[in-house]
């Protein structure tokens, strides 16, 4: 199944044979201090800039009615926020994943986002479209 926005990943974890968990990191986009002229110009238009991780949170799939849901959600934090990255962790034996069992998974998930490394992540905009990042 093609994920093309936030409905589409929700419909796919919750046809899953094993309970899923979505894990979500909400990422802010920063000029570096070391950026040239021409990328301060670029970042000035609305592009380019640095991908920093800000927050980040694992839910059932039940748990979500909609994208404007997560959104409102993370708004209490009160973090501006460019992109959600996502990914999905899988259960076992028809036991759903716990929030403990998303703690390094989500680590991860922001410590490949800082690297740059964004490989089988799905980045949603603040629409709720998923993007393609390069």
């Amino acid at each position: 199944m093609e994920i093309s926005c936030f409905d589409d990943l929700l419909q796919a974890a919750r046809a899953q044979a094993e309970p899923q968990r979505l894990l979500f990191v909400f990422a802010g986009v920063e000029l570096p201090d070391d950026a040239t002229p021409a990328q301060r110009a670029r970042f000035e238009r609305g592009e380019g800039g640095a991908l920093v991780p800000q927050m980040c949170v694992d839910k059932a799939p039940d748990e979500l009615a909609s994208f404007d849901a997560l959104a409102q959600e993370a708004a209490q934090f009160g973090q501006e926020w460019a992109l959600v990255f996502t990914a999905a962790l899988s259960g076992t034996l028809n036991r759903a994943p716990t929030s403990e069992d998303a703690e390094a998974p989500l680590s991860r998930m922001v410590d490949a986002i800082k690297r740059g490394a964004h490989s089988g992540l799905i980045p949603f905009d603040r629409s709720g479209h998923a993007v393609r990042i390069g």
